[in-house]
């Protein structure tokens, strides 16, 4: 399992000098992996450093940073190859960039910057399989309330599980792609029967993705130790939501067309071992858990996350302020939940937390808690919202802090018309 090191050292510093400015995003304590390209120039694997990026595509070819003798694993511009190598690469490997960044030990010479404004930034991974769960009790608490009344608010199973579904991985999008307002049925409760349009109620969920590295074996279940470990990095997660087109279809098999037409991600995956110093137990268990699920260490982490909904042509509005280390289950205990059938986890897995909401109004993660199923309007520049509408921006931001700030950067995302089936 990985401990502090010397990338975790608080006093280091880097020749580049944005990324030891309070409160900057990305220092050299961080380094989070991403893909990007400048112009019509090939993607290239970076990892952001401050205001700029550092090629780690060109610093591989030079033979400056050799992950892997018998492969180039940066050179196809996506980070599923680097992640496939043993973990204890990751680590050698962030600690030979962490050297190169050091303002004591390394230097500019004969490396490769890019300002992160000229960057155009890219989906980091191949997303191999999407799994979303449903893991904070506050979230699952008040939906439940919402529709069966508090006294039935969370399943019988919600206590001794976590529970998830299989999503599309070939929506996953990254932080900045325009987001088509999905079509689906639609049915009324006063009407006998559904019609189809757009989507009226659509929705964010404020999740974190938990990112798989290395690979299981089919037929051989993983502990939440060895799960940890598997853990590659962690992004932002939208999962967007039609709550309309949801409530009509999910019964009895679970979202369907609600949740597939998008999932936007944050374009750095900040790793494991970055989040280190910031790792909280989870919240204390209100039944036992069955012993396959049960944790020998705190694996969840104290991730600071907010949301800004912005209309069309107003400026930006902060709706909610709340923490990862609510989820009452954690990402070790999804992964070993999903393998504990034998199902194959694979390189470039990405596993949804689920909804982070706390326990005050002003920290919930989606909108249908917030405006109470449309019934409570919320206050944004320009107006007030229930749900959102085309034009409007919602944005995703988080980060840890500590004796340094570990930031993820945006997830963001603009919702266009949906299209005219009448045209």
């Amino acid at each position: 399992m990985t401990g502090l090191n010397a990338t975790h050292d608080p006093a280091r510093r880097s020749w580049v000098e944005s990324a030891n400015a309070a409160g900057a995003d990305f220092p050299i304590q961080n380094l989070p992996f991403g893909v990007f390209s400048q112009g019509a120039g090939a993607h290239r694997v970076g990892v952001a450093i401050g205001d700029r990026i550092l090629d780690l595509t060109a610093l591989e070819a030079s033979g400056r940073l050799v992950p892997s003798p018998q492969e180039r694993v940066f050179a196809d511009g996506v980070l599923n190859p680097f992640m496939a190598l043993p973990q204890a690469i990751w680590s050698e490997t962030r600690a030979r960039i962490a050297d190169l960044l050091d303002a004591e030990v390394g230097g500019p010479q004969g490396l490769v910057t890019v300002p992160l404004v000229e960057a155009t930034m890219h989906l980091p991974i191949f997303v191999r399989s999407f799994t979303d769960f449903y893991a904070s009790r506050e979230h699952a608490s008040n939906v439940g309330s919402m529709f069966r009344g508090p006294d039935n608010a969370l399943m019988p199973n919600w206590l001794h599980l976590p529970v998830g579904y299989n999503g599309r991985a070939s929506t996953v999008v990254v932080s900045g792609t325009q987001i088509r307002r999905p079509n689906g049925q639609l049915k009324a409760p006063d009407v006998d029967a559904p019609s189809f349009g757009p989507c009226r109620r659509l929705d964010i969920e404020l999740e974190m993705g938990a990112i798989v590295g290395t690979p299981s074996t089919m037929g051989q279940p993983v502990t939440t130790a060895q799960a940890y470990d598997m853990i590659f990095g962690y992004v932002l997660l939208n999962d967007w939501s039609a709550r309309d087109i949801q409530v009509w279809e999910y019964q009895p098999l679970g979202p369907f067309q609600a949740k597939a037409f998008a999932t936007t991600i944050s374009p750095w995956v900040v790793t494991r071992e970055a989040l280190e110093p910031f790792r909280v137990p989870t919240p204390e268990r209100i039944k036992p858990l069955l012993p396959y699920l049960e944790e020998g260490s705190a694996n969840n982490f104290d991730i600071h996350l907010e949301i800004d909904m912005a209309p069309s042509g107003a400026a930006p509005t902060t709706i909610s302020r709340t923490n990862y280390r609510h989820m009452y289950f954690s990402s070790a205990q999804q992964l070993t939940h999903h393998s504990a059938s034998g199902c194959a986890m694979c390189t470039g897995d990405l596993l949804g937390s689920g909804t982070v909401s706390g326990r005050t109004p002003d920290s919930l993660g989606s909108l249908l808690e917030m405006s109470w199923n449309g019934r409570d309007p919320i206050a944004v520049a320009g107006g007030t919202r229930t749900f959102i509408e085309d034009g409007d921006t919602l944005t995703l931001r988080g980060w840890c802090e500590g004796d340094y700030r570990v930031g993820f950067g945006a997830c963001a995302g603009t919702i266009l018309p949906a299209v005219d089936y009448g045209r």
